[in-house]
């Protein structure tokens, strides 16, 4: 299968390599691969570079954006820079971060698993974090969702779904859309991503209140964003987070930001979002 691989990256020269590199070691390479490189002071230019003048299928996109780090936007408008240098002869598209470590057979795998099942329209591996010398899963989300750290869409999926949107809650809006439009989902428990730079890490104040903007542009409602923002205060052991998930969701709504969704797809998932929640209530 042909992948295209896009890979943002802001200041990422202690990572950057190491992505690379296992990307040019893949037992199925890719046709494709674009990194953007986002306004970084450091040397991921340079490093970057040295690896397309050694591999043809490897090109560099140079951005300027806003020094702000803004989760969501900042990364989706990068992305979609580099998305525009491409063509349309791809089967998968893949949105990767700049700080993960491929196993060599993870694009082989995943092009496996889409030509066994053709209703599949993404699929991932699961991103590990290295503590006290092992590496153990970044257990920040279900099981079945797949991180924004390594997304992989098949081309219709993609297309059908409207690409991906720019804004804070982008990889949770594709696979409730994927959804919508009767796509499947897959997550492979064997293909252990090392994720280097731990998600949140560079998460500053300014972005605390996107998650809950995030939450009402989906158009979850009142009581799904509630219970939403206590789960995830819960799990990134902060409750300090759950006002201002709350706080940005209100804020929002006072604003009457544009909403992500139509009122179909709003309608769609709420409903799937319920269904989750009463599934870990009734057995």
């Amino acid at each position: 299968m042909n992948f295209y691989i896009i890979i943002p990256a802001h200041n990422e020269e202690s990572y950057i390599g190491k992505t690379l590199q296992s990307l040019v070691e893949q037992t199925l390479l890719p046709r494709q691969l674009v990194v953007v490189n986002d306004n970084s002071t450091d040397q991921t230019q340079k490093i970057v570079k040295a690896f397309t003048s050694k591999h043809s299928w490897i090109t560099l996109v140079n951005t300027t954006s806003s020094d702000q780090h803004l989760p969501g936007s900042k990364i989706i408008n990068a992305f979609n820079k580099g998305l525009k240098t491409l063509d349309d002869n791809y089967e998968v598209m893949c949105k990767f971060d700049a700080d993960l470590i491929f196993p060599n057979n993870y694009l082989e795998s995943i092009a496996a698993h889409y030509k066994n099942n053709v209703k599949l329209g993404m699929v991932s591996g699961f991103c590990y974090i290295e503590k006290n010398g092992q590496w153990v899963l970044e257990n920040l989300t279900n099981k079945d969702h797949i991180r924004g750290a390594l997304k992989a869409y098949r081309k219709e999926c993609f297309l059908q779904i409207g690409q991906l949107k720019p804004s804070m809650g982008w990889d949770t809006v594709d696979e409730l859309l994927a959804k919508y439009h009767g796509w499947q989902i897959f997550t492979d428990e064997s293909l252990h991503v090392k994720h280097l730079k731990p998600t949140g890490q560079s998460y500053n104040k300014a972005s605390k209140y996107l998650q809950g903007e995030a939450m009402y542009k989906m158009r979850c409602g009142f009581w799904i964003t509630l219970i939403s923002a206590l789960k995830l205060a819960y799990k990134k052991k902060n409750l300090r987070l759950f006002r201002d998930y709350l706080s940005g969701y209100f804020r929002a709504r006072g604003k009457k930001i544009d909403f992500l969704v139509s009122k179909d797809e709003g309608k769609f998932i709420r409903g799937f979002r319920w269904k989750g929640i009463k599934s870990k209530f009734i057995k």
